[in-house]
């Protein structure tokens, strides 16, 4: 900020507080104008001041003159003047005598009356020296109407798009950049922005501007349409942002914003972006599944879990792969609905639980998506609130946003043309879905796709690739994922590890995270068949599954479902063939780890995360 003096001023610097020079130019018409008042008063204080003085000294001065002619009067060496006595002179003075100390008082008197104008009024008086003598280089006079802000360049990785650092020191100090020219002014900035030009402003206007709250920290994005550049302007922002200390390092962090396609993510995935979060990403594999062998690919930092689950497809693969088959096919989304009474209640329950009334909502739902499907719709009633359990086919896609969309037209439907116009949504979900959060209905209802995937494995496969027997897998899985899971009270947990798998699929896939909660419920069942296998089977009624929307749209992601073959849109089956993969993969992966636990080679097959001290001990314990 370049703070600029305002008027009448006691001293007239020649450099501001930035270091920028001053104009030296004349005075303005308005200055003299406001030194006028000073000039008069000065005036008034010297005449006064002369008035006592001159008159005696130009009096006595041609009394003196006079005197000289007279040669009777008594030589003096100095004239007598006494202003009380009629003009008489003891004295003879010469005419040049006389002169000089008139002009002595006079001299006198004017000095006296310009200490009455500096005593009067000082700041006056400098303007009116800065006004008569402008040339003097102590002085200099500069006219100014407000306070202007400029924009500092900034020192960050941000480097301003167009410009180049200037290389003359001076300028680099007075803010200039690359182009010569000075720093832009706040109004200038401003100007712009409402202009909707803010993308022409460098990299260190944006920041400030940013800072300062002008351009909102969210909308970098929209008003420079420029992904990229957006988010780098954001970590500047970010590491600059005051009272926050421990985000100062983020724009030198390691946290990668390069190379990266922000424009998928703008508008569909996230906001307020600073870069993204580079994860592993492995592939377990391959495993035949229905016939077809894929790879599956697994985004995760847990050692050895990849590697354990490619162990199992393995011996999955072994007994002629995985078989599945689809239980479920279906989103669901349930808003709750209150009337005045439980009668009011209770009417609606029995007209949307009727055939007509599942038809018109159906009718309605269906109006507002080419892919969404009405399948039913399940009501509980709980006082005067309503919960309705609307359930849906979406296509390739997962599904929420369709739904949503579907069942906010239902319920307009409901209340405009069923007789229900006292119906008050209370909220377009009423956690009776149910989303992102472990719930029974969801195990016994299902939820997305439901799928048992099932596999035979050779007694053979079990003790050369696994290193176990089958009857100790069977009695292991009992004891652990059916009565162990039963005493933790758990709902949809009757499985070793479901989650480690569907994570990883998920995280690679561009599926939600969060509906892991959901889509791990899982039930392992293992048996040994008449001829001493082993038969192995996972039942998942919950997995939230798309391919096409959310995260699928980034690259990176689409490629992953390329390598399972099940990217894009094919009139649901590419989700039902991705809902597929995971279950495979968790049958892969709990294989595994029971055959792990079953001889009790748990921490040896993840020996290799110890420190090389650690793997010494366990070694040394283990002989």
């Amino acid at each position: 900020m370049v703070r600029i003096m305002k008027p009448w001023t006691q001293s007239w610097p020649s450099e501001d507080r930035s270091g920028m020079p001053i104009s030296s130019s004349k005075p303005s018409k308005w200055q003299l104008e406001r030194s006028i008042p000073t000039l008069a008063v000065g005036a008034v204080i010297l005449t006064a001041a002369s008035m006592i003085s001159v008159p005696r000294t130009v009096l006595a001065t041609a009394s003196t003159v006079a005197a000289s002619n007279q040669r009777n009067m008594t030589s003096m060496p100095y004239p007598v003047f006494d202003s009380s006595l009629p003009m008489s002179f003891p004295g003879q003075y010469s005419k040049t005598q006389g002169l000089l100390n008139g002009v002595s008082t006079i001299i006198l008197t004017t000095f006296l009356g310009l200490a009455a104008c500096m005593v009067y009024a000082p700041k006056q008086f400098s303007r009116f020296l800065a006004t008569v003598a402008p040339e003097l280089p102590s002085e200099k006079v500069v006219e100014v109407e407000r306070v202007v802000e400029r924009i500092k360049p900034v020192n960050c990785t941000c480097h301003d798009t167009g410009k180049v650092t200037p290389e003359n020191p001076e300028e680099a100090s007075q803010g200039y950049v690359g182009d010569r020219s000075p720093p832009s002014t706040i109004e200038e900035c401003q100007k712009l922005y409402k202009e909707q030009r803010a993308h022409e402003l460098n990299d260190s206007e944006l920041v400030e501007m940013a800072l300062r709250g002008i351009i909102p920290f969210h909308a970098l994005e929209k008003t420079l349409a420029d992904p990229y550049r957006a988010v780098r302007i954001r970590r500047a922002v970010v590491s600059r942002t005051p009272g926050i200390h421990q985000t100062s390092t983020l724009e030198s962090s390691l946290l990668p914003f390069e190379d990266y396609d922000f424009g998928r993510v703008f508008g569909s995935c996230a906001e307020n972006v600073i870069g993204y979060m580079p994860i592993p990403v492995g592939v377990a594999g391959p495993i035949t599944i229905d016939g077809t062998s894929v790879f599956l690919p697994m985004s995760t930092t847990e050692g050895a879990l990849i590697a354990s689950t490619s162990r199992g497809a393995k011996a999955l693969n072994g007994g002629g792969g995985v078989t599945t088959v689809v239980t479920g096919n279906g989103m669901t989304r349930a808003p709750v609905v209150s009337f005045a009474d439980i009668k009011r209640a209770g009417a609606a329950k029995d007209f949307i639980d009727s055939p007509e009334g599942q038809e018109v909502v159906a009718k309605a739902f269906n109006s507002t998506s080419r892919f969404g499907r009405l399948q039913r719709v399940t009501t509980k009633l709980a006082g005067s609130s309503l919960y309705l359990r609307f359930k849906a086919t979406t296509g390739d896609a997962m599904g929420m946003n369709m739904i949503s969309k579907g069942v906010q037209e239902a319920l307009t439907v409901l209340t405009r043309d069923c007789g229900f116009p006292d119906m008050n949504i209370v909220s377009l979900s009423g956690n009776f879905c149910t989303d992102k959060k472990p719930a029974p209905i969801n195990w016994i209802d299902g939820r997305g796709k439901g799928i048992v995937a099932e596999s035979v494995v050779p007694r053979e496969v079990v003790e050369k690739t696994l290193k176990c027997t089958v009857a100790g897998l069977v009695k292991l899985n009992v004891s652990k994922n059916l009565v162990g899971s039963s005493l933790a009270g758990s709902v949809g947990g009757n499985n070793a590890h479901a989650a480690n798998i569907v994570t990883a699929i998920f995280l690679a896939t561009g599926q939600d995270p969060a509906q892991t909660v959901g889509s791990s419920n899982c039930m392992t069942l293992m048996e040994e068949t008449d001829e001493g296998d082993l038969r192995m089977s996972v039942s998942m009624p919950s997995i939230e599954v798309g391919t096409v929307g959310g995260g699928t749209v980034l690259e990176p992601q689409g490629a992953m479902l390329d390598l399972i073959g099940v990217r894009g849109s094919n009139d649901g089956q590419n989700a039902i063939g991705l809902a597929k993969a995971v279950a495979a993969g968790v049958l892969a992966g709990e294989l595994s780890l029971c055959s792990a636990l079953t001889v009790g080679a748990l921490v040896e097959s993840r020996k290799f995360s110890y420190s090389a001290e650690e793997k010494r001990t366990l070694t040394r314990r283990q002989t």
